[in-house]
């Protein structure tokens, strides 16, 4: 099956056509400088070991056999020196994984000088020689090295079996030959047999050895955009479950903001008016009840859903503007909350009872607004109002306007009061409450304007785009 020194029917040799289609597997070089095939482990080079011992004995326990078959004649070489060359063929192939082109070189050399020395090239020889020069193109990390070593080893064998065949043809061995009987000599015909056979023997091991190779380096591209997916998953859920906190948390301030500071403020007015006037205490205690009944309504709104194995209330897009899908999503606990702009009266009722002037007023058309944008606008005319209580000072007034225009809504929140205790970082809008108001108009893809005015006060603008509007004019 491969090249043979002694041209016998049954042996091979190497031919010039054996040298491989280097195009048949055109891009498969590492991904990167350095790169080489995951190594085998203990597992994998413990098979190595296995195959080559396999090998060996296989081949020793047939050496002798073959001539007493008749299929190959007797050598002058002694039989113990035949075995060990046999030994030295195949052992090598333990190897062939850890030094894929030293082996190939090793087992090829031996092969050749086996073969001019005893004539005979066997079975398990020919399997020993196909292997290692599989495991070059399989295993070298170094394509260049790997081609070259493969072209000089099948250049090496071709010029063995043409120094062969001129030797079997110039000598007397061939005139006991039959007579020719087909279009071809019996020794074209041999000739023809061991070339045919050596092409189909190389190009075969030069084909697969690359193609094993090509999906090594495919299957590394693969792993490492698995793992690469996987990070990116795992960062995606870490930044969702970090979007997921601050979005409660801005949540719970502005519940818990609003209402504990009406609560404060109610609870200073009853403190005051206790002993002079009791029912305006009795109504200011009211308030704080009412105040309290609220945040405590809201609150188990917003744990319910979160609660709610069912429920998706992660975000999906961050602080990215919403789609519709993914604003119900988005929305969830908000909407469990049941607020939204349709409350903005009950919210100004809430504040003039709290003891802040405000006023509300809708201008435009009133079109239907997505679930996210209606819960920001309620929430943010919550927080602005809440701002109000707490540092406007006692005579502060407020004016809540809701705007729509074609394309957008629009909530402005002004007061009349003081500035003076607007200062450092709530001033600058570095605050908790102003930072949940920016993150709750970046999430419904709009612009919000937050300062002082000339005249005295304070002004929060936000803007968000409207959803195109697919029905009448809300009627409210």
């Amino acid at each position: 099956m491969s090249a043979s020194a002694g041209l016998s029917r049954t042996g091979a040799g190497s031919s010039p056509g054996a040298s491989p289609n280097v195009g048949l597997l055109p891009n498969i070089d590492p991904p990167y400088e350095g790169w080489s095939r995951p190594d085998p482990g203990p597992g994998g080079y413990r098979a190595d070991l296995i195959a080559a011992v396999a090998l060996c004995v296989a081949a020793v326990l047939t050496l002798p056999l073959y001539p007493w078959a008749g299929l190959t004649s007797p050598t002058d070489a002694p039989m113990w020196l035949e075995l060990i060359w046999s030994g030295a063929l195949c052992l090598p192939i333990a190897w062939r994984r850890r030094q894929p082109l030293l082996v190939a070189a090793t087992v090829s050399a031996i092969f050749i000088a086996g073969g001019i020395a005893f004539g005979v090239s066997l079975f398990f020889h020919n399997i020993a020689l196909f292997v290692a020069f599989y495991t070059v193109g399989a295993w070298e990390p170094n394509r260049a090295r790997a081609r070259w070593t493969r072209v000089i080893i099948t250049a090496a064998m071709f010029v063995w079996l043409m120094i062969s065949i001129f030797i079997y043809a110039t000598g007397d061995a061939h005139q006991d030959e039959p007579a020719q009987t087909g279009p071809f000599s019996p020794l074209v015909s041999v000739a023809m047999i061991q070339l045919l056979t050596n092409a189909v023997f190389f190009a075969g091991a030069y084909y697969l050895g690359d193609r094993a190779f090509g999906q090594a380096v495919a299957q590394d591209a693969l792993d490492r955009q698995s793992q690469e997916l996987a990070r990116e998953r795992e960062r995606s859920t870490a930044q969702a479950i970090t979007l997921e906190r601050v979005r409660i948390a801005r949540e719970l301030h502005d519940v818990v903001a609003h209402h504990v500071s009406v609560m404060g403020v109610q609870a200073s007015a009853a403190r005051m008016a206790i002993d002079r006037d009791h029912e305006t205490a009795r109504h200011a205690l009211g308030n704080v009840e009412d105040s309290a009944r609220s945040a405590i309504s809201e609150l188990r709104g917003i744990l319910t859903t979160l609660r709610d194995p069912d429920g998706d209330s992660v975000p999906r897009s961050g602080l990215d503007g919403p789609s519709a899908d993914d604003t119900t999503d988005r929305s969830a606990s908000d909407a469990a909350a049941t607020v939204g702009t349709r409350r903005l009266p009950e919210l100004i009722g809430q504040a003039n009872a709290a003891g802040l002037p405000t006023r509300l007023e809708v201008i435009g058309t009133r079109w239907p607004l997505s679930a996210v944008t209606d819960v920001n606008i309620y929430r943010i005319v919550q927080e602005a109002l809440t701002n109000v209580r707490k540092h406007a000072g006692p005579h502060a007034t407020a004016d809540v306007r809701l705007r729509f225009y074609a394309d957008q809504a629009e909530i402005e929140i002004t007061n009349g009061g003081s500035i003076a205790s607007l200062t450092g970082n709530r001033l600058t809008g570095a605050g908790l409450g102003q930072r949940g108001m920016r993150e709750r108009v970046a999430a419904s893809a709009g612009t919000i304007e937050l300062g002082p005015l000339h005249r005295g006060g304070y002004l929060v603008r936000a803007r968000m785009p409207l959803q195109p509007p697919a029905t009448d004019p809300d009627p409210s």
